[in-house]
């Protein structure tokens, strides 16, 4: 065990450092929307067995048909989910449950509950 490292490290201070605040602290009353842009990868496992169909089968589509089209019915099905989401923030409608809202819905949610000054 070396001491010399616990030798030079610093004590604690006997009288606390105050606190000095530089900004005010409290809360925007808007979020960006610079987050919120997420690659969002769909169908993922649908397609890599639609790859190895056609890997298997020398790149022929007529025997990975079952494969293929599980693939659209789960792209359509995405973009069916991504319309309707799109709909709703774009309404403004507060989707109950949610764990991560979008910047909309967010800003929906400062404007209800302002801060106080």
């Amino acid at each position: 065990m070396r001491i010399l490292p616990a030798l030079w490290a610093r004590g604690n201070p006997k009288e606390p450092v105050p606190f000095q605040e530089i900004l005010p602290l409290k809360l925007r009353p808007f979020v960006s929307g610079k987050g919120d842009k997420t690659s969002n990868v769909c169908c993922l496992y649908e397609m890599s067995l639609v790859f190895g169909c056609l890997k298997e089968n020398e790149f022929k589509e007529s025997a990975c048909g079952r494969e293929i089209k599980s693939f659209q019915e789960c792209f359509t099905n995405y973009n069916k989910q991504k319309y309707i989401t799109k709909e709703r923030e774009a309404k403004g409608i507060l989707t109950p449950g949610e764990k991560r809202l979008p910047y909309r819905q967010l800003n929906k949610l400062l404007r209800m509950y302002p801060n106080e000054k």
